[in-house]
């Protein structure tokens, strides 16, 4: 037989087979199902490789390792330069979920600094609400655009004025469940939800008589509550935050159980400070210890 007709026929055979299979199927597929072998076998393995390289996917890789970067400098409390970084992976990613969502939390956080003014501080929360509810209208199903939106729309009430603010209170609460029912394992969502069953529990007699106006049934928690989240928070993501250790010794004290709260105080009080929220936390809870001492 002819050795060079037969790898010619051989070649048409292939190639006509390679493209049945994969003219018909996603862009994004298309790699994986060749490199899967699932229908040429490994010993053809050898006719094209087994990776090849591609822009889509080079783009992928590049923009997954910014935003672990991004986070990384989030977690270690650098939020401008987390910010500018994730500006800059948004130019090249255009309405990309992940980049965003992550941009309205540094905005959130960034809105705590005390080194802004407040005119500044509200922009960056006017700014960071904006781009959450633009997103939540096509990403209903996704755990963090709920959650931010949770506590970008309470912080943009609370801007508004105390009335605003109960006003929108089961709103809230909405958003907040709805992400914890997407990620029942996120310990900042949990978190949220003691914090409002904390701040609820809080309320004043004038706040409450301002509640009765907006709600058939005004909203209601209790110490336990809060105290339920937070400790779930603590289970999932054990010192994961500082506020989350000076609610727990908060919570205890309210609840007249001293022994818990000390343990969770002190740990609050020589927790790494690396936020504004890790500040706050330190001085309350070492004024707290003070005073059972």
């Amino acid at each position: 037989m002819n050795v060079n007709r037969y790898f010619r026929v051989f070649r048409l055979v292939t190639n006509y087979s390679r493209k049945t299979y994969v003219t018909n199927i996603p862009r994004f597929q298309t790699v994986r199902l060749i490199n899967s072998n699932i229908y040429f076998g490994t010993g053809l393995a050898f006719l094209w490789p087994l990776k090849k390289s591609s822009p889509t996917v080079a783009v992928s890789e590049e923009k997954n390792t910014s935003i672990q970067t991004a986070d990384n400098l989030f977690d270690d409390g650098h939020y401008e330069e987390c910010y500018k970084l994730l500006l800059h992976v948004q130019e090249a990613n255009e309405s990309d979920v992940e980049v965003e969502w992550r941009i309205c939390r540094v905005l959130y956080n960034m809105a705590k600094e005390p080194k802004y003014d407040k005119a500044t501080q509200n922009n960056f929360i006017l700014e960071a609400y904006s781009i959450i509810a633009s997103l939540l209208q096509n990403n209903w199903d996704h755990y963090a655009v709920q959650k931010w939106y949770a506590l970008l729309l309470d912080s943009k009430s609370s801007k508004e004025g105390m009335k605003e603010r109960i006003r929108q209170l089961e709103n809230v609460k909405k958003h907040m469940d709805l992400a914890v029912t997407l990620n029942p394992n996120d310990a900042t969502t949990l978190f949220m939800l003691g914090e409002w069953c904390y701040q609820v529990t809080e309320l004043s007699w004038y706040q409450r008589k301002v509640a009765e106006a907006f709600f058939a049934s005004p909203p209601y928690s209790s110490y336990e509550d809060a105290l339920e989240y937070f400790l779930r928070a603590e289970a999932v993501q054990p010192r994961f935050y500082s506020l989350n250790l000076l609610r727990l010794g908060n919570c205890y004290l309210k609840l007249k159980k001293e022994d818990q709260a000390k343990y969770y105080l002190r740990l609050a009080a020589s927790y790494p400070a690396k936020s504004n929220d890790d500040h706050m936390a330190n001085t309350e809870a070492a004024e707290l210890l003070k005073k059972l001492k």
